[in-house]
């Protein structure tokens, strides 16, 4: 029986990056203290991987969990603000999102799930669904999202996914479509700010599915 091939990334190692070889990856993790790394069945899986914060993907052992609340209230996140998240089971795969309210951690709205997306467009899906159920009604509120990839498709009014439009996922590149149509016609002020997991924990919006 063949085995089957994997991708490794390497978010954190001597060299971050996409590697073909469990040898190649192992070398930029191997005595890399704190290294963090994962497989994946397809390269595609990988790279979209890569683009993302390595917590989406890793359970982080219990004495690397950390939350804001434990924070004086200086270095804590804006409280009044809403925190976004998507989830999805493979990639591509059953795609969801919501936005949760910081202080409360109230679910504001969800969608899904969805066939046949990934996490990075439901990431930019949430973001921009935040964007406009407040950016009338509230036009300084704060919108978190721990995706860099989501944040920068929101600041240039469109996706990159490399994600092929299929008869399943239709509906999602409708909502793409529509997203990014919404983007370039409205002006918004709402700040989009990328959620410090690092410093202040899991953000609130997470589906907890690691």
């Amino acid at each position: 029986m063949t085995k089957k091939k994997k991708y490794y990334t390497v978010w954190v190692g001597h060299e971050p990056g996409v590697y073909d070889t469990w040898k190649e990856c192992e070398i930029q993790v191997k005595g890399f203290e704190g290294a963090k790394f994962k497989s994946f069945e397809s390269l595609k899986e990988a790279d979209e991987a890569f683009l993302s914060h390595w917590d989406k993907y890793l359970v982080k052992k219990k004495e690397e969990q950390v939350s804001y609340k434990t924070l004086p209230p200086s270095e804590q996140p804006i409280l009044d603000s809403i925190a976004v998240d998507a989830a999805c089971s493979g990639n591509p795969g059953k795609m969801e999102y919501q936005g949760v309210d910081v202080r409360t951690e109230y679910q504001v709205f969800h969608h899904g799930p969805l066939e046949g997306g990934t996490n990075n467009i439901g990431e930019f899906l949430a973001i921009v669904h935040a964007i406009a159920s407040f950016y009338k009604t509230n036009p300084e509120l704060t919108i978190y999202s721990d995706s860099k990839t989501a944040i920068s498709w929101v600041k240039n009014k469109k996706t990159r996914t490399r994600l092929e439009p299929t008869e399943a996922n239709k509906p999602i590149f409708h909502l793409i479509q529509r997203a990014e149509k919404w983007l370039q016609e409205n002006t918004y002020h709402n700040p989009v700010v990328k959620w410090d997991s690092e410093k202040w924990g899991e953000i609130p919006a997470d589906f907890g599915r690691k």
